[in-house]
């Protein structure tokens, strides 16, 4: 189960990381973050996870106004010391409304509820470990057939730097430097790719893992990533994934 912490308390999310992975063992905490701006971006940028826990007064404003802005589909757990917002908690996708300091007992309640509401529910991790039990891991696309003037040729992914959008056309760039142009979108091609080895950098680029030369320190706690080749832009990403982008190109 993967949740997503949204806290501008520093105390108050560690405490609640941690009595998370007392209720919930192999439960994994994608991020934490503090404000509006850095939690709308991060919902544009990654996929779903399986449950959001979210403080209602945060540094730039209420986190209510987070929903007018992206469209959250996942199950929202509320935390906060004031217990007036409840009726309109319930109004957008909440489950549950934990009032702070947060009881190990009032937690486990809430992750009961999430459970029954999500056992009929099986989702793609789900379905993968599944396979992966049964010895049918999940596979992954191993070459492209792509055009090239009069004829289409075969690049290997092993081969591919990384990809971009370009006028809302999707590009592959091999480490030879050739561009070829995908009919399918950015969202698409990652879901082919093995997670392993390329990196949803940020809306307009996925970028291979042995293609990185080395990463920056960017403005605003980001970072830019380097390649070993040059790219149209530089590739940023954004302060929310940075820890997901570390534990990413750490992981063996």
């Amino acid at each position: 189960m993967k949740a997503l912490i949204i806290e501008d308390e520093g105390m108050a999310a560690k405490t609640l990381k941690k009595l998370l992975v007392e209720v919930t063992p192999g439960i994994e905490i994608v991020g934490v973050l503090e404000t509006i701006e850095d939690s709308v971006e991060w919902i544009e940028e990654n996929p779903m996870p399986d449950v959001m826990f979210m403080d209602i007064h945060l540094a730039d404003g209420s986190s209510f106004a987070i929903f007018d802005k992206v469209n959250i589909t996942c199950p929202v757990i509320f935390t906060t010391a004031y217990d007036e917002y409840a009726l309109k908690a319930f109004e957008v996708n909440s489950i549950d409304y934990l009032l702070k300091p947060i009881s190990k007992e009032a937690l486990e309640r809430a992750m009961r509820k999430l459970l029954t509401l999500s056992e009929t529910r099986v989702n793609s991790d789900q379905v993968e470990r599944l396979l992966e039990q049964l010895g049918q891991k999940k596979k992954y696309r191993n070459y492209f057939l792509l055009p090239e003037r009069d004829k289409l040729v075969p690049l290997a992914v092993g081969d591919v730097a990384y990809a971009y959008i370009e006028a809302k056309t999707v590009k592959l760039v091999s480490f030879e430097g050739k561009s070829y142009y995908l009919t399918q979108t950015l969202d698409d091609l990652i879901a082919q790719l093995d997670p392993h080895e390329f990196f949803r950098a940020n809306r307009q680029f996925v970028v291979a893992r042995r293609s990185i030369k080395d990463v920056s320190v960017w403005f605003g706690n980001k970072l830019a990533i380097n390649l070993v080749m040059e790219t149209p832009e530089r590739i940023i990403v954004s302060k929310a994934r940075v820890g997901e982008f570390k534990t990413w190109f750490t992981k063996q």
